[in-house]
């Protein structure tokens, strides 16, 4: 059976912004990584299960408001209840930061990584509804 995966991409706004210059709390990533582990456990239990710790989180650039980030994540080992997973979080479309157009942003030809991390998340025996 193949691992399951998910993809997320949304467009962080001002209200995310959290910092000066539009800087966006490190925090949004992981806010982002819980919503693709919650799609992960219900693909592959059928239920959201919960969140149980981070083994390692990585910041590796800044994320800016009007920005857009792709967050994905993938499930590495399923324990009886444990389920490991890794996420990695990318900026595909920066904002331009030009004082005289607000608006203007810039697809990257790169995405930029701008955070990984893994963690692991348990679905009680008694709610997992998918059989293994």
């Amino acid at each position: 059976m193949p691992e399951p995966t998910s993809l997320i991409r949304l467009r962080i706004s001002a209200h995310d912004a959290h910092y000066a210059g539009g800087l966006v709390d490190g925090a949004k990533m992981l806010q982002l990584f819980g919503d693709v582990a919650t799609e992960l456990l219900i693909r592959s239990d059928g239920d959201e299960g919960l969140f149980v710790a981070y083994d390692s989180v990585e910041f590796l650039a800044a994320v800016h408001a009007g920005d857009f980030i792709e967050a994905s994540g993938r499930m590495v080992s399923m324990g009886r209840t444990s389920r490991k997973m890794v996420f990695e979080a990318r900026k595909v479309i920066a904002s331009a930061g030009i004082a005289a157009q607000p608006s203007a942003a810039d697809v990257l030809t790169e995405p930029i990584v701008v955070c990984r991390a893994s963690g692991t998340c348990v679905v009680p025996a008694d709610c997992q509804r998918i059989p293994r």
